[in-house]
């Protein structure tokens, strides 16, 4: 998101807010300051140059870019002297160092993201705010500019802000379009099978399709752009690799020693819970897309969930430490997971199922093969590959996108309302 205009002017009313990019996030953050009574000027970044010229922006204006890929320097030609200039990337590291290689030095640099998706309401939401090249003043400006979105201002470095980004959303996000891969290659609606309906089964399928509904360029830009997260996702890959060897091999001692090791590193020793859960277990069990029988559903090895874990530690990255910049969905991520491992009879029954139920097993490879192969096309930087893989798949589940989303707000909504460990 790029904020241009003047960098010093006493009278913030003359400001016009320009979003360059009207993308799902460019829509959410131009009807939130139209209703501020903030001027509007919108433009498609294809369009921008065409459209309005080089200086498209009249003098005393903010202009907001929600591109997800660095800015280039079409956009950069496209502000204003004396601007303030951020852009709304999930990787800031090729942002910043685009405004900096095309932006003249009289230009300031304040760059925001705001950290949650455009279908979730933005108060008490984080907003993460880079005060790169700028004095404090324009910092006012544009927190006074982006107040209306009613978020929590999170004041962090470009660095800062890639580490935690990286460290809560790429395994996450690995997992999650690597399970879509899985049922996808298998032909599976997974809601329609017993084995995958109730508690933690509603949360993975409800993100899944949470994630294939949006748009592909979002996680591609993440993963391969921030080199943190192209760590993370390598690693994602061997984790489960190496657990779906232990399984096969029927080493059920040696797959509990490193599942509880990694449980030891992530969640503390002897994994000694403090406090209550994360989320609470009724919102687990609730907002099925399938319908439940009488039958009680199978045991699940939960191996997206075991690499997980295992990623974390063998990084040492412990997530409780970023929950400053949490959102519901990162709560709803961790939470499912923290919900397995903190119940030590829920996971000792995972890894005997791990070991000794054979249903998994086609879906377990096919996981495995999707981790491995999302993980080759982030280290190769094939944003081509990652399009393909990721729309194939979306195209698959698009009939119960609307559906997916109505459950998964809702889901969304009750883990707002439950959120009780705030400080943990």
């Amino acid at each position: 998101m790029a904020i241009t205009g003047p960098a010093i002017s006493a009278d913030m009313e003359s400001f016009v807010v320009g979003l360059i990019g009207m993308g799902d996030m460019g829509k959410m953050y131009a009807e939130k300051l139209a209703a501020a009574g903030w001027s509007v000027e919108a433009a498609i970044i294809d369009r921008v140059i065409a459209q309005f010229g080089p200086c498209m922006l009249p003098s005393g204006s903010a202009s907001l870019s929600t591109e997800s890929f660095s800015s280039d320097k079409q956009k950069c030609s496209a502000t204003k002297m004396g601007a303030i200039v951020g852009g709304q990337t999930s990787c800031k590291s090729p942002e910043i160092e685009a405004f900096e290689k095309h932006l003249p030095c009289d230009v300031h640099i304040i760059s925001c993201h705001s950290l949650h998706g455009p279908g979730v309401d933005s108060h008490n939401q984080p907003l993460v705010l880079i005060q790169h090249r700028a004095p404090d003043e324009s910092l006012k400006k544009v927190e006074t500019v982006l107040g209306c979105l009613r978020s929590k201002f999170v004041y962090l470095t470009a660095r800062e802000h890639d580490r935690i980004t990286a460290d809560t959303q790429a395994v996450t996000h690995a997992a999650f379009l690597s399970m879509g891969k899985a049922w996808h290659a298998n032909s599976q609606f997974p809601w329609e099978l017993n084995r995958y309906v109730g508690g933690i089964e509603n949360v993975k399928i409800n993100t899944m399709l949470r994630i294939y509904g949006q748009k592909w360029h979002v996680y591609a830009g993440l993963a391969i752009l921030n080199p943190e997260a192209r760590k993370q996702v390598a690693q994602y890959a061997e984790s489960v690799t190496a657990l779906y060897k232990l399984m096969i091999g029927g080493d059920l001692e040696g797959l509990r020693a490193r599942v509880y090791q990694a449980r030891d590193k992530v969640f503390g020793p002897a994994a000694n819970w403090d406090s209550g859960p994360l989320i609470e277990p009724t919102i687990l069990s609730s907002f099925s897309l399938g319908k439940p029988t009488d039958a009680p559903p199978r045991p699940n090895n939960h191996l997206s969930l075991l690499g997980m874990v295992d990623c974390w530690a063998a990084l040492g990255i412990v997530p409780y430490d970023h929950m400053l910049c949490s959102t519901p969905l990162f709560r709803l991520r961790l939470g499912v997971t923290e919900h397995l491992f903190r119940d030590e009879a829920l996971l000792d029954e995972t890894l005997q199922t791990a070991v000794e139920d054979k249903m998994y097993r086609s879906d377990d490879l096919e996981f495995t093969f999707a981790a491995r192969a999302w993980a080759e096309c982030v280290s190769l930087g094939h944003f081509e590959t990652w399009e393909k893989r990721f729309v194939s798949t979306q195209e698959f589940f698009q009939p119960r996108f609307a559906e997916a989303k109505i459950v998964g707000d809702e889901m969304m909504k009750k883990v707002l309302e439950s959120s009780k460990n705030e400080g943990k």
